[in-house]
């Protein structure tokens, strides 16, 4: 009996691929579908790729439908075993009979995409399929490396980054945490909703909230008063990761600025919204994406990153470790 060859993509047609990948991302975010248009046409093609294995994965862990409404939980471990399964055989050039892990099979040809790269984001999937809840600051942030932070490692490599260059994947993490920060802000009732909490249990005790009866409408005032502090995380993470943009290439400093200041712009709509924020989503409609795009354009074109007197608190390193999952 022959073996199946190893071959990019799985054998898969690259263009195919792209297309599909192209498809997924138009259709799971509109933010990053934007911000990713201002890449070349090789870096946008990549990201794409990148794009649907992480969109595919979430959707198995969640049961859902590129985002959506969460489906059943049942099976959650079996689920996160199937996607390290399908992730491994893709990384070895071996078809998985789904065109999002033959995607990333196809990226892993072109970029120095790893094993423990993909188990560092896997893990975060692994964490809410075990009903993890954070119980400390370091706790959430750990959480943010996993599910964003490793992402933007990986899209630094997609970028072309040098893999010697620490310092610069160390700040494209920055800009991962900073996403994902922006998106607990912005999605604590909805989280609620399906039982999740990514808000540290130490924060809601010190402001005498339940864990569980935090996103009530009596306890919205105490809710919106932790956001300065999760917001001024989220900026933190941001200007740091401005200082590993300005390495980059003019196109994709455009890009990675424009999507910092589009998700940014989400937490700072939270903020001002104060306990109004969770009454309706929050997002950045088509024209204001235009404007952080525009001023992005003149930020990448100066590039002049901000000085700060201290780099954040959470860095990669510490964040990374993880046993368990």
């Amino acid at each position: 009996m022959r073996s199946t060859p190893a071959q990019a993509g799985g054998g898969r047609n690259r263009d195919a691929l792209v297309e599909k990948a192209r498809l997924s991302i138009a259709k799971g975010s509109k933010s990053f579908a934007f911000a990713a248009s201002l890449f070349d046409r090789g870096t946008r093609e990549r990201a794409w790729l990148l794009y649907a294995w992480c969109r595919r994965c979430d959707d198995i862990a969640d049961d859902q439908d590129h985002g959506g409404d969460l489906g059943k939980h049942s099976g959650s471990k079996d689920k996160i075993k199937g996607i390290r399964v399908l992730t491994n055989r893709a990384l070895e050039g071996m078809p998985t009979a789904d065109v999002a892990f033959d995607a990333l099979g196809m990226l892993a040809k072109e970029c120095p995409i790893t094993q423990d790269m993909t188990d560092d984001v896997i893990r975060g999937f692994a964490m809410d399929a075990e009903d993890w809840r954070p119980r400390t600051e370091g706790d959430m942030m750990r959480y943010c490396y996993h599910v964003a932070g490793a992402v933007g490692v990986m899209m630094a490599h997609v970028m072309g980054v040098d893999s010697s260059d620490s310092e610069t994947f160390d700040r494209a993490c920055d800009l991962g945490l900073a996403f994902q920060l922006a998106n607990i802000a912005r999605d604590i009732v909805e989280d609620d909703a399906v039982g999740r909490c990514y808000l540290p249990v130490e924060w809601l005790v010190e402001m005498d909230l339940p864990p569980g009866q935090h996103t009530k409408p009596a306890n919205r005032f105490e809710l919106a008063s932790l956001m300065p502090r999760m917001i001024a995380l989220m900026d933190h993470h941001a200007d740091a990761a401005r200082i590993g943009a300005a390495k980059l290439r003019f196109r994709q400093r455009w890009a990675v600025l424009s999507a910092a200041r589009i998700y940014t712009a989400i937490g700072h709509k939270v903020l001002r919204r104060g306990q109004k924020a969770w009454n309706n989503r929050v997002y950045i409609g088509p024209v204001a994406k235009l404007g952080h795009v525009t001023a992005a354009f003149f930020e990448a074109l100066a590039n002049l990153p901000p000085r700060l007197d201290e780099m954040p608190r959470w860095t990669r390193a510490e964040l990374r470790p993880v046993k368990g999952w």
